[in-house]
């Protein structure tokens, strides 16, 4: 199948009878996952490839785009894909988390399909079983404008995809089982920009990760890949002009830089109106006592010369990083996926219907690590939650709604269970979250977008909501939480489904910092959740059962 742009028309199957849909257009990928020895950092390790590449191929698409991808499990462990910040709208069956999915046994393939749905911007895939993101698996997602909307700049020159993210030299096997005996993964080894590390042998070659045409203006889509650490991006003498935020279009300020929280991405714009040579595009590592630097290469086309050894000096500090959050702004102007302005939708004046505290916490017993949100500990359950839910055996995999509101005294031992919330569908939520670790936060909520209406440090109050930004705020899928700092989000829950609440942070979220928020429909219609795809593979004590009866209109 290839990567290809299928044709418009399809034959669906419909109740039996063969019809002729006018449907959008669908990119068909066939992907094979296997395990190669890779060395980013000089040091030979495992690494997961997606046909054969490190990072795996990027998903090019648009607004609308039906996306196909049949992945073939060629590891020798279950493997599973999400799709991070593609909202599945009314599909929660294929976000690839464990909580709705089995993961896809070894030697076996599954055939994702998901529509990139009123949606535009940049994106990536990582995998969330064990830890294999430590080994790659990982690669960048666009959403294109349709060509009917305006976009509010001019089209680049060219479009390119920079994963930035810290990495370790030691196997994730290694990794796991670091983790699987309470110890925690310390501090990484070094940072990649697009698989290299720009030193060693890396430096050697001296060859471009990217080049420009003097005078034309270029698109990088910038996305911190990684599993600990901030890093903040920039590139020599050329500022950077923000234009998008995960899915929404921003005011477009300049920055000499960006910090890039983990699971985070911004694209930018660069003009190449510089003396012609090489200039270094710099990734480093931020709030860390020892600093980690990535390069590379950035040529113009007629350049002549290499590039200067003395690399553009990274901020200092928190306050600095949470000014540049607020310099952030809502495109009010500009239209995202569809013909309306972004600011046409006034957030701010819809009335709050719940508000929930979300407290995150690392909890150490001895040598043994554990993180939790409101005193919980999530596990996946062998049955994902989703299809414990739609098969109505809810009550034998877990127990709604774990954790309070408003979380109780601080917990010594937190309690080791599936964390899943019930949220009434359609419902306006206030969720506030706060950090009391000495440590910087990165959330991601799949299946929306919400309103980052808010970072500051302290703990939260009801009084505190005078301070929020209730006309621009951006629309967005991760937001960060520095130490001992809360932030506030806001967002209509009105995609039906099962989603995953987590921390970025690998190690966090492997050791039980995550939760799932049910969004159920009472409707039990085809307008508020598709059915459960045919090819969805069934495990734990779903497995064997027949579906139950399909929604309808």
């Amino acid at each position: 199948m290839g990567g290809g742009l299928a044709t418009i028309v399809l034959l669906c199957l419909t109740g039996g009878a063969m019809v002729a849909q006018a449907e959008d257009p669908y990119l068909f990928f066939t992907w094979n996952v296997t395990q190669a020895t890779i060395s980013p950092l000089g040091v030979p390790q495992k690494g997961i490839l997606i046909n054969g590449q490190f990072p795996g191929p990027t998903i090019n698409s648009t607004s609308n785009n039906n996306v196909v991808v049949n992945v073939f499990n060629y590891l020798d462990e279950p493997f599973l894909i999400t799709w991070s910040g593609i909202q599945q709208r009314k599909n929660s069956w294929q976000d690839g988390t464990l909580g709705t999915m089995c993961p896809i046994a070894p030697g076996k393939n599954y055939t994702y399909h998901f529509q990139v749905k009123d949606q535009i911007g940049s994106y990536f895939y990582y995998p969330t079983t064990s830890t294999h993101r430590a080994a790659g698996g990982f690669g960048g997602l666009h959403v294109n404008s349709r060509l009917l909307i305006p976009v509010p700049y001019a089209d680049p020159e060219d479009d390119y995809t920079v994963l930035i993210g810290d990495w370790y030299s030691k196997s994730y096997t290694q990794l796991k089982s670091f983790l699987d005996s309470g110890r925690a993964l310390g501090r990484p080894d070094g940072v990649l920009i697009n698989g290299k590390s720009g030193k060693g042998k890396d430096k050697d070659k001296d060859e471009p990760l990217f080049t420009m045409k003097p005078g034309k203006t270029y698109k990088y889509r910038v996305c911190n890949v990684g599993m600990k650490n901030s890093l903040n991006f920039r590139i020599q003498d050329h500022p950077l002009k923000l234009v998008e935020m995960e899915g929404s279009h921003t005011v477009q300020n300049i920055y000499k830089s960006l910090d890039v929280h983990v699971g985070q991405c911004y694209s930018v714009l660069v003009t190449a109106d510089q003396a012609p040579k090489d200039y270094y595009v710099v990734a480093s590592t931020r709030f860390t006592k020892e600093v980690l630097t990535a390069t590379g290469i950035i040529r113009y086309t007629n350049g002549k010369g290499p590039a200067s050894p003395v690399l553009p000096p990274a901020p200092d500090g928190w306050a600095w990083s949470l000014n540049q959050f607020r310099s952030f702004r809502w495109n009010l102007t500009a239209s995202a996926a569809r013909p309306n302005p972004q600011g046409s939708y006034h957030y701010g004046q819809i009335n709050i219907t719940r508000t929930i505290k979300l407290v995150n916490s690392a909890h150490r017993k001895g040598d043994k690590v554990t993180y939790a949100i409101n005193g919980v500990s999530h596990v996946n359950p062998t049955t994902p939650l989703k299809l414990a839910e739609y098969f109505q055996a809810a009550d034998k995999v877990f127990q709604y709604n774990l954790i309070p509101d408003e979380p109780q005294a601080t917990v010594d031992e937190p309690k080791t269970a599936a964390n899943v919330l019930n949220v009434t569908f359609r419902t306006y939520v206030e969720i506030i979250l706060e950090n009391h670790e000495k440590s910087i936060q990165s959330w991601n909520l799949d299946g929306y977008s919400f309103f980052a209406v808010a970072i500051e440090p302290g703990r939260w109050t009801p009084e505190k909501r005078k301070n929020y930004n209730l006309l621009d705020a951006v629309s967005r899928h991760t937001i960060q939480v520095f130490p001992k700092s809360w932030a506030a989000i806001m967002l209509t829950f009105d995609n039906a489904g099962m989603w995953n609440l987590r921390s970025e942070i690998l190690e966090n979220r492997y050791l039980g910092q995550e939760l799932y928020i049910s969004v159920l429909s009472p409707e039990r219609s085809l307008r508020d959740e598709y059915n459960i795809p045919d090819n969805t593979q069934l495990c734990g004590v779903v497995t064997g059962l027949p579906n139950p009866p399909p929604y309808t209109i």
